[in-house]
């Protein structure tokens, strides 16, 4: 009897066959590729509203995206699920020597510095080597969200020694990024002044994620948790509306006013500042 994921294979490549679904057969793996992240995104949704059935529901949503993915390929000669799934079985035992071979690892530190170690040793082995444009930096896909990728660099480039010696060094670093982009702000009439404005705030924001990164606070986790906040109070700001008022007809002092309740609100309620 065949089982569920082989069920779920050929109902795919059903969809993806001549007589099939003309929606299913006209995809590509480019076109797939927002799909794929909007289903990994709802993964987490699901993971971090502790939700077990919808949990399992965005995993297999997320599976039949993987599944496509192997089936166009497979229509492609390129490869299958079957070899993909060799592939990364062979990538876990290979990365794992302390569990399936003679190497020892007696902490979370020491198996995942074990692990750059071996992804170092695969990346020298698919280049042929150290070449000159080989980097301590390679290795991270520029698909990452922005704050997760910017986190990854600094942690690559922390664990070589290129590093802030202490958190106030950080601060003092963010201090400097908002002064030039203050700079930026008053220097009226530059020509190029959206273009430095953008980089002055890049530079700002990816000293902010230096700040969190070695406070051990994970950016993004920081930012959806304080967007969730500002969402929170908006919604009790609504709530506070007065009769008959639109909240569009409000001024600027009324809102805030309306905030200062809602937040208010929340703290006595035992709620984040």
């Amino acid at each position: 009897m065949a089982s569920s994921v082989e069920n779920l294979r050929e109902i795919i490549a059903r969809l993806r066959a001549p007589g099939g679904c003309p929606w299913d057969r006209e995809q590509t793996a480019d076109s797939l590729r927002p799909s794929l992240i909007e289903e990994a995104y709802e993964v987490i949704d699901a993971i971090e509203r502790k939700h077990p059935s919808d949990l399992e529901e965005e995993l297999g949503d997320l599976l039949i995206n993987i599944l496509m993915q192997a089936e166009i390929a497979s229509e492609q000669n390129e490869f299958s699920f079957d070899s993909l799934a060799a592939v990364a079985t062979e990538k876990l035992i290979r990365r794992h020597p302390h569990v399936f071979g003679d190497s020892t690892a007696e902490s979370s530190d020491a198996v995942l510095t074990q692990w750059e170690e071996i992804k170092r040793t695969e990346r020298a082995s698919k280049g042929g080597g150290e070449t000159l444009h080989s980097s301590l930096l390679d290795g991270l896909a520029k698909a990452f969200p922005a704050l997760v990728r910017a986190q990854k660099i600094q942690k690559k480039a922390a664990k070589v020694g290129f590093d802030w010696a202490c958190p106030e060094d950080v601060v003092g670093k963010v201090r400097e990024e908002i002064a030039e982009v203050e700079e930026e702000i008053t220097g009226v009439g530059k020509e190029d002044r959206k273009q430095k404005l953008t980089e002055e705030l890049g530079d700002l924001l990816f000293a902010v994620v230096n700040l969190t990164r070695i406070l051990s606070v994970d950016a993004e986790s920081a930012l959806q948790a304080a967007t969730d906040k500002f969402t929170r109070r908006f919604h009790a700001m609504e709530k506070l509306l007065p009769e008959g008022r639109k909240f569009t007809e409000l001024s600027f002092d009324e809102m805030n006013r309306l905030w200062d309740q809602a937040k208010n609100s929340e703290k006595l309620g035992g709620g984040a500042s």
